[in-house]
């Protein structure tokens, strides 16, 4: 088996081909990035036979096509504004596709994928990805489904990357049409900020505030649960406080419109100028507390009984105390394993269905666990079982 691993010089990518690279079968695992001299340091870090680097420009689509060509899947990492691109390229050259991100723009793809009995797994790595998978195994022990919260604190810089940087700003972007929750058989659209919820997550987390964000969990949990009835579907999400302080403010104020100004002789939007600083800045590339933190509340009945199940996970600890999950790495380890994790399945043909797919379609929940236990991430369950109501 071949595995390409486009954008593989990223933070997150690399973590992913870590783990290909320790725990797959794969016998070629190639790094395609833009950056040449990053991609050939990850190649140097990994120093593994099976690793080479490929130079690739994913907008010139017929070059990445033809370099894509012959590789049994492609695990991409690029940003998302680069999701449409890179999934038809994907496509076109015959391979099955897996990225972090699954915003829908690999949708316009589907058709192609099926001609060619390949399937493309969009937004597969913490949340989306990792959620779906803890919500669908609670929600697989019950007879109907009332409620699913989904949330996640993300405990990172928030400028460490140019593409997290993309990801902080689009998330609360005021104009951006795909922050929903479903209620009642509808989905329906929020503005930033909305809805906020207070969230108990595991040491050395605690309790965190957080908003509904845009992500796909909203509707392919929708689309997945359907049959057992579910009403009310809602994706949170929080960053360390003082990003989500200054994402406020800069809401507030306007800047997150992205307006443009002009200074001396130069036109920028405001928000790329406070982008470009962050991402420039000691203050936009550290925090004090690095990780990740899912928690998955589902509420339903069984045997004619409520019930209540919560879901999260826990991982090694990101104060040097285990070797390879120091600060950054705490977070974009979690990020990166469960990709891995997922491209391995889907190109030994674990994944029957072809076309684009959603992450409730294309796995057993119990084979993921399993394998992330292997990787020191854990998932744990509590299940309660609550008073009728009179």
């Amino acid at each position: 088996m071949k595995v390409f691993c486009l954008g593989g010089a990223g933070n997150i990518c690399r973590e992913a081909v870590l783990d290909l690279v320790q725990h797959s079968e794969f016998e070629q695992i190639t790094i395609g990035d833009f950056n040449e001299e990053e991609g050939r340091k990850v190649v140097a870090w990994l120093g593994d036979p099976r690793v080479d680097f490929v130079h690739v420009n994913v907008r010139d689509h017929a070059d990445t096509v033809r370099k894509l060509r012959g590789y049994d899947i492609v695990m991409d990492g690029t940003t998302i504004t680069l999701n449409g691109l890179t999934t038809a390229a994907i496509a076109e050259a015959g391979c099955h596709g897996i990225n972090l991100n699954g915003f829908g723009e690999e949708n316009t793809s589907d058709a192609i994928f099926r001609e060619n009995e390949k399937t493309c797994l969009p937004g597969f790595g913490m949340t989306p990805g990792l959620t779906q998978m803890m919500a669908m195994h609670a929600a697989n022990q019950m007879d109907e489904v009332d409620d699913v919260r989904v949330s996640h604190g993300s405990f990172r810089p928030i400028a460490f990357s140019k593409s997290i940087t993309e990801t902080t700003t689009y998330e609360y972007d005021p104009t951006l049409p795909g922050r929903i929750v479903y209620e009642n058989g509808e989905f329906i659209q929020v503005p930033p900020f909305a809805r906020p919820r207070e969230i108990d997550l595991p040491a050395p987390y605690g309790k965190t505030v957080q908003y509904i964000i845009p992500h796909a969990e909203t509707r392919t949990l929708a689309q997945a649960l359907s049959a057992k009835g579910v009403k009310l579907i809602e994706v949170r999400g929080t960053w360390p406080q003082k990003n989500m302080e200054l994402v406020k403010s800069l809401y507030d104020y306007g800047f997150l419109r992205n307006d443009k100004i002009t200074v001396g002789e130069t036109t920028i939007g405001i928000l790329d100028c406070i982008s470009q600083y962050l991402y420039n800045s000691s203050e936009g590339k550290e925090t004090e507390l690095y990780g990740y933190s899912l928690h998955i509340e589902v509420t339903g009945t069984r045997d004619g009984r409520q019930v209540r199940h919560i879901l999260y996970h826990t991982h090694p600890a990101s104060d040097g105390s285990v070797e390879g999950w120091e600060k950054l790495r705490a977070y974009t380890r979690n990020v990166g394993i469960p990709m891995a994790i997922a491209t391995e399945l889907i190109a030994k043909g674990e994944v029957k269905k072809t076309g684009v797919i959603t992450p409730e379609e294309a796995f057993d929940p119990a084979i993921i666990f399993a394998e992330l236990a292997k990787r020191q991430i854990v998932i744990h369950e509590e299940i309660t079982e609550l008073a009728a109501q009179s």
